[in-house]
């Protein structure tokens, strides 16, 4: 599972790139109760969403031609230039870094082999978010891909990830863990394209205490149900939401959690 326990590998830092970041503030703070504080004059618009006074994700604005709104998912590396040319190496793409940000740390947004986009952080000062799996924070990550063995085989050799196959209603769910943690450290999965045509994504999954009241809300927020709301025995209820600019993001009521 997520822990703010990082290893290298492991998701430790995620933020949304949207073209207002005031509405973005008041979807995500309707809908999570986040609050949004800047990271100060010099970072360019980059803030902080918190909850309690606890960063669970970060947000800036784009500007047109940065691509369009999504969630990017960072990953801990040791080492980010390395990591970088490791991506380039096995057939992925360096979009922006490795770059120092203000002494917090050093980070870099590739893409796969696919296409599909990441980040990876370097701790420094920050070693990445405070808080994983409670309402309101980030609780599973999936890779929608058009090619579950390539994927694996590249972000085994880029980030050390090791994938396992879980029975699951209908087949295997490719679940994946950072390298030598074990499958009790596994934060995510790989899952085919639902069409062809799409361009592959990191996915991340936002806990909630309930998932059909969450979906309700957004979407009298201004976002869209992409996939409704279901129910998968021992994992919990979840559903695909985009927000109003079109960033996709899931929620998910974990089986198990605490009412």
């Amino acid at each position: 599972m997520l822990t703010t326990d990082f290893v290298d590998g492991a998701p430790n830092w995620l933020d949304i790139g949207a073209p207002d970041i005031d509405g973005a503030r008041s979807f995500y703070g309707g809908l999570f109760g986040w609050r949004f504080r800047s990271a100060g004059p010099d970072a360019g618009g980059y803030g902080f969403f918190q909850l309690d006074g606890r960063t669970v994700a970060g947000g800036m604005q784009t500007e047109p031609g940065q691509g369009p709104p999504s969630w990017t998912l960072y990953f801990r590396s040791e080492d980010a230039r390395a990591t970088a040319k490791a991506a380039q190496q096995a057939h992925g793409r360096v979009l922006f870094g490795p770059v120092d940000v203000m002494g917090q740390g050093h980070m870099a947004v590739l893409a796969d082999q696919a296409r599909a986009t990441f980040g990876i952080w370097q701790p420094g000062r920050t070693s990445g978010v405070d808080v994983v799996n409670a309402p309101g924070a980030l609780r599973w990550a999936e890779l929608h891909t058009p090619d579950i063995a390539a994927a694996a085989a590249f972000y085994h050799r880029v980030l050390g990830l090791e994938t396992s196959g879980v029975p699951f209603p209908g087949g295997t769910y490719t679940c994946v863990n950072p390298g030598g943690a074990g499958e009790d450290a596994m934060f995510g999965g790989m899952v085919p394209l639902a069409h062809p045509e799409d361009e592959p994504y990191w996915l991340p999954y936002f806990e909630v205490e309930d998932a059909d009241a969450v979906v309700a809300e957004a979407r009298r927020l201004g976002g869209t149900l992409v996939v409704p709301p279901a129910t998968i025995e021992r994992v919990g209820r979840m559903a695909t939401l985009a927000d109003p600019y079109g960033a996709r993001f899931a929620v998910i009521k974990s089986a198990g959690a605490r009412e």
